[in-house]
């Protein structure tokens, strides 16, 4: 079945001048709109001059809720051990909407280097994938995910410099903070410029103290 992609929602530069933009990915069964509270009233008043786009993942059947169809950036079949028998397929043809993503905003004037992609869960770990791409990005956010596809290359020579930074509750059920723990070191060894935040108690969500470390590091990123 062929995948269908919705219109991201988008919030416009509040101070109307377009000088970096922020793709922002949900996680699995949630949608751009779950965000988009974020995007409004957290981001777009520290970021005036950022372009926030929140798209949807397509519809797909994941084995790990029964087949059920749901929005997913790929398909999981288990989350222990997070990383086999990994859906292939579907996490690179998300990575390559997201691609198509960051092109158009380049067709709009933004430089590479002024554009993050972040995202929570599914969408932290396809985002952590955008660092394969062969044009330098102006950072990488991941929150309460993990690095898919480690037996590949996982780093080009154009994204070794770009910030990263993984924020990871040590209480998460769902994304195991080992998982975190791994890829970041596994980042690290790759020479990433790679950083990470561990939120104590924190599960399979964010705080006021992570939202923050977001907020900061976006800004610091792309002002």
């Amino acid at each position: 079945m062929a995948l269908s992609y919705s219109a991201p929602i988008v919030f416009p530069p509040r101070s109307g001048k377009h000088t970096s933009s922020v793709i922002f990915l949900h996680g699995l069964g949630d949608s751009g709109a779950g965000w988009a509270d974020v995007g409004e009233f957290e981001l777009a008043p520290k970021l005036p001059d950022t372009k926030l786009v929140f798209p949807t993942a397509p519809q797909r059947s994941i084995t790990l809720n029964m087949g059920m169809r749901m929005n997913g950036w790929y398909n999981l079949k288990s989350l222990d051990p997070i990383n086999d028998d990994e859906d292939e397929q579907g996490l690179k043809e998300s990575l390559r909407y997201v691609e198509e993503l960051i092109a158009a905003e380049v067709s709009a004037g933004i430089p590479h280097g002024k554009i993050m992609v972040a995202g929570f869960s599914q969408g932290g770990a396809t985002a952590l994938l955008a660092l394969r791409c062969r044009y330098q990005l102006a950072a990488i956010l991941s929150l309460s995910a993990y690095l898919p596809l480690r037996r590949e290359s996982i780093i080009s020579p154009e994204n070794l410099s770009t910030p990263v930074l993984m924020l990871h509750g040590d209480a998460d059920p769902t994304v195991k903070y080992k998982f975190g723990v791994q890829s970041f070191e596994l980042l690290k060894q790759a020479g990433a410029n790679v950083n990470m935040k561990t939120y104590r108690g924190l599960h399979h969500s964010i705080n006021p103290t992570e939202l923050s470390d977001m907020v900061e590091f976006m800004t610091q990123s792309l002002t």
